[in-house]
């Protein structure tokens, strides 16, 4: 019953006075919290992967991660995922894994911040913030080159990234 509802049936002028004799437990809170749905549309789960092959082979004793929290675009191995103080920003956390199937997004949104710096004039904090997101970016997608392919070598061992310097003669050209 609603607090109005139970007032009408006790007799009660006031809904002060049905508050002071209606005792609210626990249980009785959950009951209706659960009845409205709360918890349904309040609450996001967060699958979490299991590397048994870590746990067994002692590797998880170690400090190797073998908790994997699934956030749709990459893996965070932070053993309290749920106190993080990167939520949203897991591109600079060393914790975080972007997923095979994002590069081509890393690599799009990289290249949006490089025509966003040539394009808009930009004052030097957002200069700052553009050059934080493309080192982080850049990261990120260097950690991926090194994450095996199917068959089994690393797109750094398909296509080997070549440093390319200009010699000191170069410059009076």
């Amino acid at each position: 019953m609603t607090l109005f509802e139970l007032q009408a049936w006790l007799g009660h002028r006031s809904p002060e006075s049905t508050q002071h004799y209606a005792k609210i437990s626990p249980n009785t809170l959950t009951k209706a919290y659960e009845d409205a749905g709360y918890f349904a549309r309040n609450v996001r789960t967060i699958e979490v992967l299991v590397d048994r092959d870590a746990v067994a082979s002692g590797a998880a004793a170690d400090g190797d991660p073998w908790q994997h929290y699934d956030l749709g675009h990459g893996y965070c191995t932070y053993t309290f995922f749920e106190q993080c103080q990167h939520r949203m920003a897991c591109a600079r956390c060393d914790f975080y894994t972007p997923k095979d199937s994002s590069r081509a997004q890393l690599l799009e949104a990289k290249d949006n911040l490089q025509r966003m710096r040539a394009t808009i004039p930009l004052t030097d904090e957002e200069q700052a913030a553009v050059d934080d997101g493309q080192t982080a970016l850049s990261q990120l997608l260097d950690r991926l080159a090194d994450i095996p392919t199917p068959s089994g070598t690393t797109p750094r061992q398909l296509l080997p990234i070549v440093e390319v310097r200009r010699d000191a003669d170069d410059d009076d050209r």
